[in-house]
């Protein structure tokens, strides 16, 4: 049978006639922030993706329209069309993954297939879905924001949705970088530099970015393993790095744009994989890669947002979307985009690619995402006990 469309997608596509569309909060519009409607090809998102930059957009929908055949849903005249909502640093790789996808879709059932993607701060997008953002699928920074889709009070999905894929439901890996200016002025080497007097550091906030958790607990970890466990003095030199951050960008992207579009801050801390596409997308080299001898390890989780499939029949496609990020083909794809893959063919054919660096886990240095949650980045946690301290 074929999986069609609920109208709210044909909708949103008949009525823009475009391929990419830009949806802003209701504080923005009423302010008249926004651009018209922008055509582009599913290929070329790039003036989007600088727009989104400049504008600091809070919802971003790229309208892939992939296409292996005639437009349809088996016999209908619609595609099925699959939204999935993601964090800041994916943008690329899902839009390669997408037309891929689209291939195997088409070539196994005989349905096309069609993608609107969402990419933000990984919090951010998760109060996004649980605000009425209809998502089939998550691809998210961390558990803990798909945990909240799955509490009691929302029931979007199951709450043992980790179970339901392998590795946790964590397809691909990456880890905390740094990114310098060319020469590394700053002499930047490990994570001790980073508290250095005088220095500025761009990361993204911990409240809304999902990536900047992972910078924080990265930070955390190192300074943790290097008290011997005495967290007073973990708290210390998390404290004094975040003295040296002067503005907490939205996101990993926007803090990106900050620090190599802007030209300020001295280090960036972000994903491996921001880092590797930032560097092979500066043509005129000037910045460098730090990989510190330690640093996390990160794990981007994704899951199915069960109500919203079930109420527009897209259960079989959305798992099949999912499942095919581990495939060969889908790892191939993570690993060309920086992404660490699972798969043991394609992380040995890609091991020139990834840096050597001593990985340590969430759970031995934070404990669960619950915990280290609570401890650290609940209100009136850890972290904003050091930004409150710094006002």
């Amino acid at each position: 049978m074929a999986v069609c469309s609920n109208n709210f997608f044909r909708g949103v596509a008949h009525r823009f006639r475009s391929v990419t569309l830009a949806v802003f909060s209701k504080n923005e519009v009423e302010r008249g922030v926004g651009p018209a409607v922008t055509t582009s090809t599913a290929r070329s998102t790039t003036d989007i993706h600088r727009f989104q930059e400049r504008h600091v957009l809070s919802v971003v929908l790229t309208l892939s329209v992939l296409f292996a055949g005639p437009l349809g849903c088996g016999s209908g005249s619609q595609p099925v069309e699959l939204l999935n909502v993601s964090y800041d640093a994916t943008r690329e790789f899902y839009e390669d993954f997408n037309h891929v996808f689209a291939r195997h879709w088409k070539e196994t059932t005989g349905e096309s297939v069609r993608f609107l993607q969402s990419h933000g701060g990984s919090s951010k997008q998760a109060r996004s879905v649980l605000e009425g953002l209809p998502a089939d699928v998550v691809t998210l920074a961390l558990a803990f924001d798909i945990d909240a889709l799955a509490s009691s009070k929302t029931e979007l999905l199951p709450k043992e949705w980790q179970s339901r894929l392998p590795n946790n439901s964590t397809p691909y890996t990456s880890t905390i970088v740094f990114l310098v200016r060319a020469g590394n002025p700053k002499r930047i080497r490990d994570w001790e530099d980073l508290v250095q007097p005088e220095l500025t550091v761009v990361t993204a906030n911990p409240k809304t970015s999902g990536g900047a958790r992972w910078n924080y607990l990265a930070a955390w970890g190192y300074a943790l393993q290097r008290a011997g466990g005495d967290e007073s003095l973990a708290y210390d030199f998390v404290d004094a790095l975040f003295r040296n951050v002067p503005v907490l960008d939205p996101g990993a992207r926007s803090a990106a744009t900050t620090f190599v579009q802007r030209g300020m801050g001295d280090v960036l801390l972000t994903w491996e994989n921001e880092a590797l596409l930032t560097l092979r997308e500066s043509s005129d080299k000037h910045l460098e890669m730090v990989v510190p001898k330690t640093s996390i390890l990160a794990e981007p989780p994704v899951a199915v947002m069960d109500r919203f499939t079930k109420h527009r029949k897209t259960e079989a496609v959305a798992q099949a979307y999912l499942e095919f990020l581990y495939s060969e083909a889908g790892q191939e794809l993570a690993a060309q985009h920086n992404f660490r893959p699972r798969h043991e063919a394609v992380r040995d054919r890609h091991a020139d690619r990834f840096p050597q660096v001593t990985l340590f886990t969430l759970e031995s240095v934070a404990g669960s995402w619950k915990e280290a949650h609570e401890k650290h980045f609940k209100e009136n946690g850890l972290f904003d006990q050091m930004t409150l301290a710094q006002r």
